[in-house]
C-alpha cells in the first residue's frame, strides 16, 4: 500500500516508500537513499512486496536486505536500534512530534482520530512530524487519513 502524498516518487520507487521505511524500523537497519538507489527495480519491488511482521519474517527481510545490500554497495546496512515499544503502535498517547508539528500548523489530532489510524499510517505521521524531515507532506497525509479536511 502505497500513500497518495508519496504518488509524486512512489510509482518509479526512486525515493523509499513508507512502508519500507516501517519495515527497516522493524528489522533494525538504517538505508540510506544513495543506497537506496543503487538498487535495480526488481530490487526495490521485492523490498516493498516482502512481508515483515512475525519473528521469522523480520529475520528474512533482514537478511534479504543485508545480501542486496552487500551485492549492490559492497557493505552491509548499518544497525539501527529497534524500538521494542515503537509510538506508532500505541493508539493511546499521540507523540510530541506530532503534537507539536501539528500545532505549529494550527491542526488538532485527538486522541480518538489517533487511535482511529492504522499503524502505518501513524508510523507516516511520526515520520512527517520530525524535524530533520522534509515535513511537506504532513498536511497532505492528515487530509489522506481524513484528520482533516
Amino acid at each position: 500500500m502505497f500513500f497518495e502524498f508519496e504518488a509524486d516518487f512512489v510509482e518509479a520507487l526512486r525515493c523509499i516508500p513508507m512502508q519500507v521505511r516501517l519495515k527497516l524500523d522493524t528489522c533494525g537497519i538504517k538505508l540510506k537513499l544513495q543506497d537506496w538507489n543503487h538498487f535495480n527495480q526488481a530490487e526495490r519491488q521485492s523490498l516493498v512486496e516482502e512481508p515483515c511482521l512475525t519473528e521469522a519474517e523480520i529475520i528474512d527481510y533482514r537478511e534479504k536486505l543485508n545480501q542486496v545490500l552487500i551485492q549492490q554497495t559492497g557493505k552491509p546496512g548499518t544497525d539501527l536500534a529497534v524500538d521494542e515499544n515503537p509510538p506508532w503502535m500505541d493508539a493511546a498517547t499521540v507523540p510530541e512530534s506530532v503534537s507539536a508539528k501539528a500545532q505549529e500548523l494550527g491542526v488538532t489530532i485527538s486522541l480518538a482520530q489517533w487511535a482511529s489510524l492504522q499503524p502505518l499510517q501513524r508510523f507516516a505521521l511520526i515520520k512527517l512530524s520530525r524535524s530533520s524531515h522534509e515535513n511537506k507532506n504532513f498536511i497532505p497525509a492528515l487530509q489522506e487519513f481524513k484528520v482533516i479536511q
